[in-house]
């Protein structure tokens, strides 16, 4: 493993239009589980296979919600680098994703700017796709660092306003 610092992304490497690079995973039930217990989710679709399928009339077990925000979170920050600070993130379910599902993220950059305290905002369109399908989509508002020099980590009070 190299001991280079990680980069970070700064403005002057992003534009409107850009792709952010796709991330594939296939999906577990070790991933669904570890995923519901992570967020405290004892209820029984996210980790029992029998109660999801007798019980509720699904093929398996199901990523549950802070589950698929955490994916989107690590997506997002994998791009960005350490310096990259999730601002805002709204997203829709619109269908399960199951062990043996193997999801895909994708995203581009929608627009971007500075506000009027110096930090730097990039708007994502991101997806997480199964069988080519959306499953979850989800708007993002992240900020990276205007240059090399700054951080949006030390921003604080009136000067972080996601």
């Amino acid at each position: 493993m190299s001991s280079a610092a990680v980069e970070s992304l700064t403005a002057d490497q992003i534009q409107v239009g850009q792709q952010l690079p796709p991330l594939s995973q296939d999906v577990t039930a070790t991933t669904v589980v570890l995923g519901a217990m992570a967020s405290r989710d004892w209820r029984p679709m996210h980790h029992d296979k029998d109660f999801a399928i007798n019980r509720n009339g699904l093929k398996d077990i199901f990523i549950n919600t802070p589950n698929n925000a955490a994916w989107f979170e690590r997506y997002v920050t994998d791009w960005t680098g350490p310096k990259g600070r999730l601002g805002r993130m709204k997203f829709k379910m619109s269908s399960s994703v199951f062990p043996g599902d193997r999801m895909v993220l994708q995203g581009s950059v929608e627009g971007i700017g500075t506000d009027d305290t110096g930090c730097c905002w990039v708007d994502l369109d991101l997806a997480v796709l199964v069988d080519g399908a959306v499953s979850t989509s989800c708007k993002a508002r992240v900020a990276v660092p205007l240059d090399v020099n700054d951080n949006p980590w030390q921003r604080k009070g009136d000067q972080w306003r996601p």
